[in-house]
Parts: structure tokens; C-alpha cells; sequence
């Protein structure tokens, strides 16, 4: 039974195996299905700000109350990478990509820009998914993660450190490699270069098609020391027809934790191999209690297959479906024992949820402003403006953030939220509006343009 929708991509109408220049043309002609991600990360440090403002106890919207005008907004930039799945813009990259982030930008190879929209991220496997909203954009040429072996020819297409449409390649080195800290993730090892920012771009085959995402490296010196990790397509593929149905992942569960066996500990417990998942915790109120699965149990085959690691067992447990009734058996005391459990549904990722600020003035901006108490003025040393709760899109694009002061539009004294909205009212769409901006007992003035619509007050 099929949970999730299916993301349609494109497959190859050939195999071949050639390498040498047939291979790096081929693979340089993908080039075109890559794009560069940049995301905007923005919060706030406060640790050591001084409270330059201070709220008055009678504000009746905390959520609304000012940041102090000295509190650090950090604002993290990052590159990476993604692949085009879908002409109409659905695009494949790393969860640790973007998932939080208040902006995402993305470039395609033809130097286009647009405003990227996060579907979902699933960050057990490192998978995200993002729209842009764009049509007949080349989609990339997906392949089958289950037929690669250490040794195959491949290449990535990236930005590292901003480079665009970076070729580099290499050779498997391993498959279905668990690493420490990467979940259930089976991922393909390579030594193909990969560095800041190529997180999420494509792993290709010989034949130019995708069979992996690139996700991390193993670096002592945050750099490329010859390890690098990419989630199979064919998992990451799966993942995203759920993100793109649902928003999220529906995985199964049994409620217990489990660990990797070793010869010692085989030993200790009696086993000939050093397989199996031992078990090292049981939930009271899931289904693993209620099949009678105890605590130094080791289980060895999970619905008639084999569990060589613990790893393997929490995969299978994941993609199971809630609701079914499974057969384990477990070593216990010497002797082999079948259990039977039903899967039950895991709780879907609890999102984060920030507070929203109300928009006084929907002007287009993406400003949200608060007015100055006569005590704040005194406290600031001004006599007038307009203090920023909340800054986004155009407005944020030139550097203005919450805990700014608007203090005029151009040479317009601004006092009162009336004077703004009756400012900007009067310029005409689409031509650029200068705000004098107070930060740090410094002013200055920040042009933003002006959409390219009328300006109308928030309903």
C-alpha cells in the first residue's frame, strides 16, 4: 500500500559504461539540472546587549514588544547545492540545507534567480525538498542507487564555496556505509572532493544519472580529506514523495532502542556472530513491550530477513506499515524465540512555531512597526520614529532588522505609523523610497523599492 505521492522524475533510455571523455561530457552535460541554493539564517544574540528600550509594564502584546536597539541579529549565509526533479521547480537538496531558514534563494545555471519555498525536510535522513516557481526547467536524469559497486566511476555537480557548476569526480569506496550520528541512512561512500557548499548536490553515475545526494564529509579540518557521504537516490527519492504529499514522513515504529553488536559483546550474550540488534531499551506503553521484547534481547531476523545491524532493523522498522504484524526473531538466554508485533504510526516531527508579530501596515515592505512611548523617547535621546518588531522580505534584503528605528521617509518626519502608511501612499509603485534608518546612536539611509503594486493599509 502505497502512503505517499510519488515525485515523477526523468529516467535514462541507456546504459552504457563508458569513462574517460565520453564520461566527463556526459556528465558535464547534467550541469544543467544543478542549481546554487543561498539561505538566510536570522536570529538573535542578546547575551550581552544593554536594554536600551524598555517595554512599559501596561503593553498588552508581549509577542509585540521591541528588541532592545543594541541586541545582535546574527544573520548566517550559507551556500549549497540541489537538483532540479520536476520542470515546474521542485528541487532535491539536504535537509541541514534548509531547513529553518527564513530566506532561500536559488540560481539557476542559466543565471536566473528565484525565491525558493521549503516543501519539507526530513532531517533523520538528511532529504529536503523546495519549490521555485518556474516551468520548463530541465529536470535532472534520476538512475538506481541499488545498482552501484565500490569501484564505479562517478562525479558531483556543486558550488563549493561559491563556485558554480563545479566538476569533480572519483569512485565509490563502499555502499550501505552506517556512519556513527547519520541515523538509518545506508549512505554511499566516495572519494569524490566535496566541500562548503555542495551540501545536496547530485551524485552521478557513468550514464549521467543521479544515484545519490551528496550530504556530508568526514574532516578533521572542516575540509575535504578524501570522505564524502551521499544519501542513495532511491531512499532520497522516497523521502520526497512523502514531503511532497505530506509535508513530512511517515514512519513506523515499535518503541525500542536498540545497539550494534560487537564480538565482545556476542560473546557475552552467547552468540557465535556478532549480529542482530541488541536491545537495550523498551517503551512501557509501545509494541515492542506488548510482544514481550525485553531488555538484553538480540533480535536476528525481522519478517523472515536477516539483521546483520542494528541499523538495518531500525530501517526496516521505518518503512514498515502501522498497523502490520511482523514475526522477529531474538536470542534470549541461549535460546531462539519468535515474537509477533504491530507496528504502530510515529509521531509526525513537532514543527517549530515562532511567535507572529501583527502587521500594523501591509506595505509591501515587509516591515512591521511599533511606535515609541514618550518614556523610550526620553531613554533613546530622540524625539521621534518608528521602531522595527519585524523585518522581511524587501526591507531585510537591505540589511534592515528588527530593533531599528525608521526615523523619516526620505525627509519626512515620521512620529506616528499614520505618517508612514500616508508617506509611502503618495510614491508611486515601483520606484525606490529611502529610510532613514537609526541603529547604534548611528543614522543612515537605506533605499528599499517599492513593489510594483499599490500600496493599501492591512485589513
Amino acid at each position: 500500500m502505497q502512503r505517499s505521492g510519488a515525485v515523477t522524475a526523468v529516467t535514462s533510455p541507456t546504459a552504457s559504461t563508458a569513462t574517460g571523455p565520453a564520461f566527463s561530457s556526459l556528465v558535464a552535460s547534467r550541469s544543467a539540472s544543478v542549481v546554487d541554493i543561498s539561505t538566510l539564517r536570522i536570529g538573535t544574540d542578546d547575551r550581552a546587549a544593554e536594554l536600551e528600550i524598555a517595554p512599559e509594564l501596561d503593553f498588552a502584546d508581549r509577542l509585540a514588544d521591541p528588541l532592545p536597539v543594541s541586541a545582535r541579529i546574527s544573520q548566517t549565509r550559507d551556500l549549497a547545492s540541489g537538483v532540479i526533479l520536476t520542470s515546474d521547480g521542485l528541487i532535491l537538496t539536504s535537509a541541514h540545507v534548509i531547513a529553518g531558514v527564513d530566506e532561500a534563494q536559488v540560481r539557476l545555471d542559466d543565471g536566473r534567480r528565484y525565491s525558493g519555498r521549503v516543501i519539507g525536510v526530513d532531517r533523520r535522513t538528511d532529504v529536503g525538498l523546495m519549490k521555485i516557481d518556474a516551468s520548463g526547467l530541465p529536470p535532472a536524469v534520476i538512475g538506481d542507487s541499488t545498482g552501484i559497486a565500490p569501484g564505479d566511476w562517478v562525479a558531483a555537480i556543486g558550488a563549493p564555496f561559491g563556485f558554480h557548476g563545479s566538476v569533480t569526480a572519483g569512485v565509490v569506496s563502499a555502499i550501505d556505509r552506517y556512519v556513527a550520528g547519520g541515523g538509518e541512512v545506508p549512505y554511499i561512500q566516495t572519494d569524490v572532493a566535496i566541500n562548503p557548499g555542495s551540501s545536496g548536490s547530485p551524485l552521478f553515475n557513468s550514464r549521467g544519472e543521479v544515484i545519490g545526494i551528496n550530504s556530508m564529509i568526514y574532516s578533521g579540518s572542516g575540509g575535504y580529506m578524501g570522505l564524502s557521504f551521499a544519501v542513495p537516490i532511491n531512499l532520497a527519492m522516497r523521502i520526497a514523495g512523502q514531503l511532497k504529499s505530506t509535508g513530512h514522513v511517515q514512519r513506523a515504529r515499535i518503541g525500542a532502542d536498540f545497539q550494534e553488536m560487537t564480538p565482545a559483546l556476542a560473546q557475552s550474550f552467547g552468540l557465535k556472530q556478532p549480529a542482530g540488534a541488541l536491545v537495550v531499551g523498551v517503551d512501557p506503553n509501545g509494541p515492542a513491550r506488548t510482544a514481550g521484547l525485553l531488555r538484553g534481547d538480540v533480535v536476528t531476523t525481522f519478517d523472515g530477513k536477516p539483521i546483520t545491524r542494528s541499523a538495518e532493523l531500525q530501517q526496516r522498522i521505518s518503512q514498515g506499515r502501522a498497523g502490520s504484524r511482523n514475526a522477529m526473531e531474538v536470542w534470549r538466554r541461549g535460546a531462539v524465540r519468535t515474537l509477533w508485533v504491530t507496528l504502530s504510526e510515529e509521531a509526525p516531527p513537532r514543527g517549530v512555531t515562532r511567535p507572529s508579530v501583527a502587521v500594523e501596515w501591509g506595505d509591501g515592505l515587509g516591515l512591521s512597526l511599533g511606535e515609541l512611548s514618550s518614556s523610550q523617547r526620553m531613554q533613546l535621546g530622540i524625539d521621534g520614529g518608528l521602531v522595527v518588531r519585524e523585518s522581511a522580505g524587501a526591507a531585510r534584503s537591505e540589511g534592515i532588522r528588527a530593533g531599528d528605528l525608521i526615523v523619516a521617509v526620505n525627509d519626512t518626519r515620521l512620529d506616528h505609523i499614520e505618517d508612514f502608511q500616508r508617506t509611502l501612499s503618495t510614491i508611486a509603485p515601483g520606484r525606490s523610497v529611502a529610510l532613514l534608518v537609526w541603529r547604534d546612536r548611528r543614522l543612515a539611509y537605506v533605499p528599499v523599492r517599492l513593489p510594483e503594486r499599490g500600496l493599501k493599509p492591512a485589513s
